[in-house]
């Protein structure tokens, strides 16, 4: 095991385990729909107009129940805010003063300052210490509740919870998964710019409870999770040799997956966990390879003179899309999984690099290089609809949002003291966010959904 890596086990326990119970207290109604249609996002209307929605404080009997409650709903707030989709309406705009939240609300109040929804709860710590937590939706012009749910768990493990509620909310009123109960796993960069020092890092999506995986001794590039959560994939500079690694999120476990000769690039798991793939030089090219995780056979899948990196699968594992300039520029290809049958996909102008098919499977999103611009943009797996969705002096390695609907990504800025930045972006291209990391970060990979 490398050193440093003790904390990841208490980090683990804590953030995986403390989740000691869940239970449906109230769920949607029977025959309880909302006046007014559930919010549908349709990504070729370009901006969407963000659905106004009241988030009370979380009540509690004590001033340590009412901490928690405001706590609570500010990330709730925070995490809607942020997709885009929820315009959270000021506490200082609401008329009625909840008191109890098993009481239906006032809603001609509600309607007044134009709340669409409106969210209410309790939070409560237990004689036995667990923190309970309770919430409510209501639809404010149907005058009736949508779902809500109580909580058990332990008290520092709220934040959480409020990502579990702000999944909930979104999922009710817009008819897609939610992404709020999820971590990113990335780069943290520090020190000089010609010395950096590169450290795996976790946190959950929204830049809260940050914490190092290794301790910075290697260089360490493209960390990928894998579909069950538990693992990482990266590669790691041991001794100026580039080994791919796995790492166990649950016992701070770590093991070579293989010694490559020459270098190795992108490694990234396939959608059922059971494979690598990645990209190995040999001589002046590179090609891409696939690793059976449970043989260690591995086997080769393009044979070109060609650099052919950046292998991402579909979500049914059926193709594979990669970079290659074997067509005499950088370019996007498909083939299938096999690696037979690979066709260009991309022919804007420009250099297109880094694509990552969608969890969804109706976009690749890439970065292309075009006239000194950096660029983020979208396809679908045809290479048709191509968009763009930002650009900056240097864009970089987006991931996607188990939903499909929002891409992260990292940004460099210039100088001396520059340096690299989380940012995300939807797929309107309209809404952009920081994403605060406290250090410089780069290479970010978004998990799947919690369970």
């Amino acid at each position: 095991m490398q050193n440093g890596l003790h904390p990841l086990r208490r980090f683990a326990a804590n953030y995986l385990g403390a989740l000691v119970a869940l239970a449906a207290f109230a769920a949607v109604l029977a025959g309880a729909q909302p006046a007014r249609a559930a919010l549908q996002i349709d990504i070729t209307q370009g901006n969407v107009e963000p659905l106004p929605i009241a988030i009370t404080d979380f009540l509690g009997a004590s001033d340590r129940d009412r901490q928690l409650g405001a706590d609570v709903a500010g990330v709730i707030s925070a995490n809607l805010d942020r997709s885009g989709l929820f315009r959270p309406l000021p506490e200082s705009s609401f008329i009625e003063k909840i008191s109890d939240v098993n009481v239906q609300p006032r809603f001609g109040d509600w309607r007044i300052i134009n709340a669409q929804a409106l969210v209410t709860g309790r939070t409560t710590i237990e004689q036995d210490g667990r923190l309970k937590v309770e919430f409510r939706l209501w639809d404010v012009y149907a005058q009736q509740q949508m779902t809500g749910f109580q909580f058990f768990t332990t008290p520092d493990n709220w934040r959480r919870v409020a990502h579990i509620i702000s999944d909930a909310i979104y999922e009710r009123l817009t008819g897609e998964e939610g992404y709020f109960d999820t971590r990113i796993v990335y780069v943290a960069e520090s020190g000089p710019k010609d010395r950096r020092v590169k450290r795996l890092a976790i946190m959950d999506q929204d830049g809260h409870n940050p914490r190092m995986l290794t301790n910075g001794q290697s260089l360490v590039m493209t960390p990928r999770f894998s579909p069950s959560n538990q693992e990482i994939t990266y590669l790691s500079y041991a001794g100026n040799n580039p080994r791919v690694y796995l790492l166990d999120l649950d016992t701070g476990q770590q093991e070579v997956v293989g010694d490559f000769p020459g270098m190795t690039f992108a490694p990234r798991f396939s959608p059922d966990g059971q494979k690598l793939i990645l990209s190995l030089q040999r001589g002046g090219n590179s090609n891409i390879y696939e690793m059976d995780l449970r043989t260690r056979v591995t086997r080769r899948l393009t044979n070109t003179a060609a650099i052919d990196t950046s292998p991402s699968y579909s979500p049914d594992g059926k193709q594979i899309v990669f970079e290659s300039d074997r067509g005499g520029s950088q370019q996007l290809y498909v083939m299938n999984a096999d690696g037979s049958n690979p066709q260009r996909i991309s022919f804007g102008d420009g250099r297109y690099a880094t694509p990552v098919w969608s969890p969804r499977g109706d976009m690749i999103a890439f970065t292309k290089l075009h006239k000194g611009r950096f660029l983020i943009g979208v396809m679908r797996p045809d290479g048709s609809g191509e968009r763009i969705l930002t650009e900056g002096f240097h864009n970089e390695a987006p991931t996607w949002a188990p939903n499909g609907r929002v891409l992260m990504f990292f940004r460099e800025t210039r100088g001396a003291q520059g340096g690299p930045s989380l940012w995300s972006v939807d797929l309107t291209g309209y809404n952009e966010r920081p994403v605060n990391t406290p250090t410089f970060a780069s290479d970010p990979a978004w998990s799947p959904r919690l369970r």
